[in-house]
């Protein structure tokens, strides 16, 4: 009976296929962080058990969502376990698995290599390894030069001790686009600090474009060799940021609440910042909650479209969202083919973005709905708090902390799809089968 029930587990660990095995990784990091959490060791005054789930969730997926004030609600235990699920959160669960495998001498499995495949988001396994040995070793150095800036600059204005933790800190959760932040009230007392503002948004940047158009931009020594992914990421980049900036400080211009009682400087800084940040890093140097309208809006648009594949950050991606554009254009220019950069774009490109567009709209839609049920708040604010968990961004208008059960409940299952994706989702319940069978077309009438 005993052999049986190996040879059963065995069967079914093998029929698991990358999205599975990815999930349970995230899910078990998850559990992991919650138990700590939940220790007395961690916290200042017991937490339920939900808080611990919904901390360890917006960790691991490197949210940034709070239901308790991080720095007055957790110790400098519970600190460092939220630190260390964000950094493996970020960076990857199987990035690191692998370290420890090469580090072990053990050699890498193809099932192994087509988990980091699926996790990295590549086309193929050609020099897979590498990229994530590159990916581990680069993100290390970056943390740590920054880390080292931030630590000379808050040393000697809060002391040397607790600057170096709080410069690793937040390095750490703005490199992953996490937005944990160790004071109340986030970055505003920084919010006219050229240092601070720019130190903050170059590690959300580089950890927004994502990993492989790192590479691609180091190892290429003209433009030419920039592959079409990186073009299309640094030029989106580029315009959306500068998008955010001008339409927040238009719209916030006059507003006594957030940059509106702010010396000309202080207003450009807090515009920059806020601007940049809702690409999927969940730090503010204003209050969210003041924000206007027509500014929450913006940032919703941002936060839906978040920042590049294969990065620590959220969202439907930059790629995904241009591929879109791309459609649209030749559709209405009665084109066959779209071309960017003088290039060809496949169709079953556009056709995985709709797909991706579709998925993710119909999750948000349904957090949304169950939200306008179970929430006594406005539909603006939970539609923002919707979109910022599905995007792992991590900014609130204040409404994470007065979520019902069935709120943070609905919330934690918005960062987990928007963390690993919904069509990874879809994905892990049965692989898309490719059939040659043909049907003879048909018509309809669109539009």
């Amino acid at each position: 009976m005993e052999t049986e029930t190996v040879k059963s587990i065995q069967r079914t660990k093998s029929t698991l296929n990358p999205p599975q095995m990815l999930i349970i990784g995230f899910v078990c990091l998850i559990i992991v962080g919650t138990l700590l959490l939940k220790l007395p060791i961690s916290t200042t005054s017991p937490i339920s058990w939900l808080t611990a789930l919904f901390t360890a969730t917006s960790a691991t997926t490197v949210t940034g969502l709070i239901v308790v004030d991080t720095p007055t609600a957790f110790t400098m235990f519970g600190k460092i376990v939220i630190l260390t699920l964000i950094q493996v959160g970020g960076l990857g669960i199987m990035t690191f698995a692998i370290l420890i495998f090469l580090v072990m001498g053990k050699k890498i499995s193809i099932k192994q290599r087509l988990l980091v495949q699926n996790a990295l988001n590549q086309n193929t396994l050609g020099g897979i390894i590498k990229l994530a040995k590159n990916l581990l070793i680069f993100s290390l150095l970056i943390e740590l030069v920054v880390a080292f800036l931030l630590a000379l600059y808050w040393g000697p204005k809060i002391g040397w001790q607790k600057g170096i933790f709080f410069s690793i800190f937040h390095t750490v959760s703005a490199f992953n686009n996490a937005g944990f932040s160790l004071w109340s009230d986030n970055l505003s007392r920084w919010v006219g600090d050229p240092i601070v503002n720019l130190l903050i948004t170059f590690l959300i940047i580089i950890g927004g474009l994502g990993f492989t158009v790192l590479v691609n931009l180091w190892t290429a020594r003209h433009v030419r060799e920039l592959t079409l992914h990186t073009k299309f990421m640094l030029v989106g980049t580029l315009a959306l940021n500068v998008f955010g900036f001008l339409m927040v400080l238009s719209l916030e211009f006059n507003n006594p609440g957030t940059i509106g009682h702010l010396p000309l400087g202080q207003k450009l800084w807090a515009s920059y910042f806020q601007g940049v940040i809702p690409r999927t890093a969940g730090f503010n140097t204003v209050p969210i909650g003041h924000l206007r309208d027509a500014t929450l809006f913006i940032l919703i648009l941002l936060m839906f479209i978040g920042a590049g594949s294969t990065s620590t950050g959220g969202g439907i991606k930059v790629t995904t969202f241009i591929a879109l554009l791309l459609t649209i254009v030749k559709i209405l220019k009665g084109e066959q083919d779209a071309v960017a950069f003088g290039r060809t774009i496949k169709d079953s490109i556009f056709i995985r973005a709709f797909a991706l567009v579709v998925a993710s709209l119909t999750s948000i839609f349904t957090a949304i709905f169950i939200l306008t049920l179970t929430e006594k708040a406005s539909f603006l604010s939970i539609a923002f708090e919707v979109v910022s968990a599905f995007g792992t961004v991590g900014l609130s208008t204040g409404l994470t902390p007065h979520l019902s059960v069935i709120g943070k409940l609905v919330i934690i299952s918005m960062m987990f799809i928007g963390k690993l994706g919904p069509l990874t989702l879809v994905f892990s319940v049965g692989a898309p089968e490719i059939r040659n069978i043909r049907y003879p077309e048909g018509r309809l009438f669109i539009g």
